[in-house]
């Protein structure tokens, strides 16, 4: 029963200072969050996945929605029928490369699916009760950006505990969400692969590869 008294605010703590050293090493941390695609396959310890996930909410999300929705797969045959989804999707994809190009893209490894212990993918649910819709109203895409910011931050931190994360986007959604048995109102946004890198490098794989480079950020001035 209410009281009638507003609720007590949070308590608030004093903001630490970043110094030098940890900025540096963050940069570090940065630079060496890698696309992952070659995993060893040792398992990894029990609860790492759901570990890993509670770091989600440290994430900035739309009206504090929270909208992500991780589904944990470790069914073998979900596995595989995930693995040939990407077969089809990656052959749809090479074929609509000619010369070079299709010769460079059949030789790029796309995904760890073969190796990673820990396979889960990410939805967005784009009409979530909690944050009562504030912020979605003329960008409701915000949901599926706060996602994948979560995402971003589960993988820095799997990064820095020497763990590699693959994200798989040649997928059909549709089919992926019909596998994996998900609410018919959750958007895919992505298939992920987790565990010990088998090579480690701070140079993306396509750009190691001559697949693109990396161009200097822009900024407009108005």
């Amino acid at each position: 029963m209410s009281t009638g008294h507003p609720a007590k605010p949070p308590t608030m703590h004093a903001p630490p200072v970043f110094d030098r050293d940890f900025c540096d090493r963050f940069e570090q941390l940065l630079a060496w969050r890698r696309d992952q695609r070659d995993f060893l396959t040792d398992p990894l310890p029990e609860g790492t996945l759901e570990e890993l996930v509670s770091y989600a909410s440290l994430a900035p999300s739309v009206g504090l929605s929270e909208p992500w929705r991780f589904v944990a797969v470790d069914d073998p045959a979900r596995r595989q029928a995930l693995r040939e989804n990407f077969q089809r999707c990656n052959e749809a994809a090479l074929a609509g490369f000619s010369g070079e190009r299709a010769a460079l893209y059949a030789r790029l490894k796309l995904q760890g699916m073969d190796q990673a212990p820990v396979q889960f993918a990410l939805f967005a649910e784009n009409n979530p009760g909690q944050g009562h819709g504030l912020g979605r109203r003329t960008m409701p895409e915000t949901a599926a950006y706060s996602a994948v910011a979560a995402l971003h931050t589960i993988w820095l931190v799997a990064r820095s505990r020497g763990l590699g994360l693959g994200w798989i986007s040649i997928l059909d959604p549709e089919e992926v969400s019909r596998l994996l048995d998900v609410p018919l109102h959750w958007v895919f946004l992505g298939y992920f692969c987790l565990g010990h890198p088998a090579s480690q490098d701070d140079t993306p794989l396509l750009q190691r590869e001559g697949w693109e480079h990396r161009r200097d950020s822009v900024v407009l001035y108005r």
